[in-house]
């Protein structure tokens, strides 16, 4: 058999194998493993999907928690940032716009912090978690609006706190949609 021909077995081998069988193999194995990360780690609701562990969404009613501000609307199809650098003369505006909206909507005064994931973009624009910190500030806006004790919705967001995982890899964390659909649950 000629060079030509080894190197065209070969590649219709190696192309079998690594384009299809390997490819199939771990799948196969994805799903008898990890069936639900593999299929996206979708939330169902009442027999819908409602969304995904891994993909933010927007939540603009002032009955729920807010999620962190993406630069592509959540769109898991364009991930990205703004890649505006910390000195941006537009990101400041930006900053300080979603500032004054968010101590509006929570009934803050004008110089009070705002925690920075209700203000700045992921990286990725995905982001489906915020701190603790910015769960723990929205408490009192959505006890009020929803005629809850503020420590009903503030154990609940205690409640669903992530450690980091394997205790030190990351930060604490909170799911923005596990929370309220948890929220809704209340009433």
């Amino acid at each position: 058999m000629g060079a030509l021909a080894k190197s065209a077995v070969m590649l219709v081998t190696l192309s079998i194998f690594t384009g299809l069988l390997y490819p199939l193999a771990m799948t196969v194995m994805a799903q008898a493993v990890f069936p639900s990360k593999a299929n996206g780690s979708i939330i169902i609701k009442e027999g819908q999907p409602v969304g995904s562990v891994l993909i933010g969404q927007s939540f603009t009613n002032g009955r729920y928690f807010s999620s962190r501000p993406s630069a592509v609307d959540n769109d898991a199809a364009n991930s990205g940032g703004t890649n505006y650098g910390g000195t941006n003369a537009e990101l400041e505006k930006q900053i300080a716009e979603k500032a004054a909206a968010v101590r509006e909507a929570n009934g803050w005064r004008q110089d009070m912090p705002v925690p920075s994931v209700l203000v700045t973009n992921s990286s990725s624009g995905l982001d489906p978690h915020l701190t603790p910190e910015a769960a723990f500030c929205q408490v009192q806006r959505i006890a009020k609006l929803r005629g809850l004790e503020i420590r009903q919705v503030r154990d609940l967001v205690a409640a669903h706190i992530e450690e980091p995982d394997l205790g030190v890899i990351g930060e604490a964390r909170v799911n923005v949609l596990q929370l309220n659909l948890a929220l809704d649950k209340l009433q």
